[in-house]
């Protein structure tokens, strides 16, 4: 069974030794969308594992299912993997790796049903207290995702995601900011709602909830919940200007003291706006185009791994 051992190694490399490198890379906060892609493929690389794991456990522990798998596959391809007398073990594999997987999808229904119920709350509540802003207010870029007002002194901006999308703004955000910092903080909550960052936020949180102790999953869920942030950024700066986006930042949360005595959660928003101020330019597109290369082999990797009996036995 060398292709199930190797499935198994690898996802236990990629679920340790990869997560600490990738939340040390510095490059991460010049490019969030690109580390957001590297993220991904890491994750998705760790679940075939599993899968692909799990479909050859099975076929060692059930001769039936073996016969399915590997049929019509030329001579010499099944004997390839050896699965023939690990039982035993596959048994073994196939019942952790299939509760892993129960585990999985109970986890990413919670946490889609939880999400969803908020959000249609919000959107509930939202509809029954919240005006909505004048349509002369809103421009054409603006009118797929609906604008309406909160009355609340505190300056806040939040987007609602869904099929109703909204961007909220409170009566204290009017009155602090500029119309240039309002229109940066819009076009920030824009960004999350078009980039559809709850969908990745709901499946990091899921694989986090679903499996406390594995570290990559709870690494993916906070990395994904800073890097979503200041990829809504650098939209609002590009349309908007740095300094603009980062005044508006700084008017939001000055008040909370997080430019002080940081309260947890709100720690990122100095963080924040030092990078904007920075102005650090991106990486170069020969080094992009590497990192997605190598972001993109790892998924790769896994599926070479497990199709090289096979590919062995034909050559």
């Amino acid at each position: 069974m060398p292709a199930l051992i190797g499935l198994l190694l690898l996802g236990l490399l990629l679920s340790t030794v990869a997560p600490r490198l990738l939340s040390r890379a510095r490059w991460a906060e010049r490019e969030p969308v690109l580390a957001l892609l590297v993220w991904q493929c890491l994750v998705v690389a760790v679940l075939l594992c599993c899968a692909l794991g799990l479909l050859l456990a099975a076929s060692a522990a059930l001769p039936e299912l073996r016969a399915l798998v590997f049929a019509g596959a030329p001579h010499g391809v099944e004997a390839a993997y050896a699965l023939q007398d690990g039982e035993g073990w596959g048994r073994l594999c196939a019942a952790v790796l299939a509760a892993g997987g129960v585990q999985t999808v109970l986890a990413l229904t919670r946490e889609v049903r939880t999400a969803k119920a908020l959000r249609d709350r919000r959107h509930a509540q939202l509809s029954t207290r919240s005006p909505e802003l004048p349509g002369t207010i809103e421009t054409a870029r603006s009118r797929r995702e609906r604008l309406v007002v909160l009355e609340n002194v505190r300056p806040e901006a939040w987007s609602l995601p869904g099929p109703d999308s909204r961007l909220v703004v409170t009566t204290g955000a009017l009155q602090q900011l500029t119309d240039r910092e309002l229109a940066a903080v819009l076009s920030h909550e824009r960004g999350h709602v078009r980039a559809r960052h709850h969908w990745l936020q709901q499946f990091a949180q899921a694989l986090a909830s679903g499996f406390p102790g594995v570290g990559v999953f709870r690494a993916f869920r906070d990395q994904v919940a800073e890097l979503v942030e200041l990829a809504a950024d650098d939209r609002a700066a590009r349309r908007h200007g740095r300094h603009t986006t980062a005044l508006a930042l700084a008017e939001l949360n000055l008040e909370r003291g997080v430019f002080g005595s940081c309260p947890p959660g709100l720690a990122q928003s100095p963080k924040r706006v030092d990078r904007l101020l920075a102005g650090r330019p991106r990486l170069s597109v020969p080094h992009r185009l590497r990192l997605t290369l190598a972001a993109l082999a790892a998924p790769a990797v896994v599926l070479l791994l497990a199709a090289a009996p096979g590919l062995h036995s034909l050559l």
